[in-house]
Formats: structure tokens, C-alpha cells, sequence
């Protein structure tokens, strides 16, 4: 069930691999299997069948939308602040330490659960088959990687990573902190450079769902990818981590 070492090696692409299918759905055309209705306006509509109106429904979808890529941008920054953009600290792993700082006293993987919740929201874009598709193989794709880190880091870093996965839940976080404080300060300024594609799918959708035109949103959600990838370029990696994430 863990994810391969060539899996965690290409996990952005493959990602990008997987909202690229969940848009272009082929098998719409080839297999007459779906629509091209997205899945905004068919939750919409959905909704406006439980005795709601359909616009009122979609304007539904569309705050839920933007609240989900809000809580995507807030967990994404909160935990790159802490971790950098990295799944494991080479300074805390060398001192057998786990990361106890930030979002991670509260669960496990909060970099993995902001990128759900950034994917979730761009989904409303594609068609309604293409985001069910994207969102299982996302879902299925997360686990494995998560499986794939506790295996390694596991005997890496022994009984303390142990007691560590027995007080920290790994998916739903808790409200209240789990453990005591590692004493880590958070690097806002290089989370915020590395975190422009939820920031920008937040933004766009903020700015620009109102118009309910999803080739204008989808743009602009390509933008800021684009961007993303520039600006990580250009910005020194933190010495002291590795693997970096989506």
C-alpha cells in the first residue's frame, strides 16, 4: 500500500498527471461516459434538487469552494512556515528528534491535507466525472505516500517517532495540541514565497468565481502554478530539509 521510492520522487508530477486527466476526462468523448457539465454547476444544481433554487445552490458551492481554498492555503503556509516544504527535517532526523512545532502538534500531515483541500477546491472546474476521478486517485495517492513515510521514518527515528505517531493523529487534527512545543520558529517569509498555487487558488477564486466562468478560473489556477514553479526556482532550498512537497 506505501508509495514507491519513484512515486516519491515524481509526487508533484504525477499529481499534476492526475488533475490533468480529472480535466481533460477523455473518456467523456471516447467512452460517452459523463458530461461536461463541471462540477460546480452540477453540485449546484444538485443542491437546487433538495428544494433550493439552482442559483442559490451554486452560489452555495461557490462559498464552500472558497472556504476550502482558504483552509488549503492556511495548512499549506502554516506547515511549510514550521517544516519547510519538506515531509523530513535532516536536523531533527540526525538528532532523533521529530518535528513537534506548528500544525504539527495537532496532526501528522498537514502539508498532505492542505494539498487535498487545494486539489478539492480546483476540482469544481473540471467536469463532475473528471473531479470524482481526480479526488479518488488523490485521496489513494496521499495514503500511500503518508504509509510510504511513516515506513521510513519509522526506524529512522525510533521510539520517539512512535510515541509521536501514538499522541498526533494522522489525518483529522485535533483541536488542542497533542505534544509539547519543539521550540522550532517558523520561517513565514520563505512558506509565503513557497506557497503562491493555494494562495493563487484561493485568490482566483476569491477575485473571480462571481463571474461563474470556469475557463477564466481555470487560467488563472494555471497561472499561479506557473508562478509557483518560477519563484521556487529562484529561492534558496532550506539546508536542512529534504522532499520537497507539493
Amino acid at each position: 500500500m506505501k508509495a514507491s521510492a519513484f512515486e516519491f520522487r515524481f509526487r508533484v508530477w504525477i499529481i499534476v498527471v492526475v488533475i490533468f486527466l480529472g480535466f481533460s476526462a477523455p473518456w467523456i468523448e471516447l467512452l460517452h461516459i459523463g458530461t461536461r457539465t463541471t462540477a460546480w454547476l452540477w453540485l449546484g444544481f444538485e443542491l437546487g434538487a433538495l428544494g433550493i433554487s439552482s442559483t442559490a445552490g451554486i452560489l452555495a458551492v461557490t462559498i464552500l469552494t472558497i472556504i476550502v481554498a482558504a483552509l488549503a492555503a492556511a495548512i499549506r503556509i502554516w506547515g511549510t512556515a514550521y517544516l519547510g516544504t519538506s515531509v523530513v527535517n535532516n536536523a531533527e532526523m540526525k538528532a532523533g528528534r521529530v518535528m513537534a512545532d506548528g500544525p504539527y502538534r495537532h496532526v501528522r500531515n498537514p502539508l498532505y491535507i492542505g494539498s487535498w483541500f487545494m486539489v478539492a477546491a480546483i476540482s469544481v472546474l473540471m467536469p463532475a466525472s473528471g473531479a470524482a476521478f481526480t479526488m479518488t486517485l488523490l485521496s489513494v495517492f496521499l495514503l500511500r505516500l503518508i504509509l510510504g513515510e511513516e515506513a521510513f521514518l519509522a526506524p529512522r527515528l525510533g521510539e520517539s517517532y512512535i510515541a509521536y505517531k501514538k499522541a498526533v493523529p494522522r489525518l483529522i487534527p485535533s483541536p488542542w495540541p497533542r505534544v509539547a512545543a519543539g521550540g522550532q520558529s517558523p520561517n513565514w517569509t520563505r512558506a509565503f514565497l513557497y506557497e503562491i498555487t493555494p494562495m493563487g487558488v484561493l485568490v482566483s477564486f476569491a477575485a473571480l468565481s462571481w463571474q461563474y466562468n470556469a475557463f477564466l478560473l481555470s487560467r488563472a489556477v494555471l497561472m499561479c502554478f506557473g508562478l509557483s514553479l518560477v519563484v521556487r526556482a529562484f529561492v534558496p532550498p532550506n539546508p536542512e530539509t529534504r522532499q520537497p512537497a507539493l
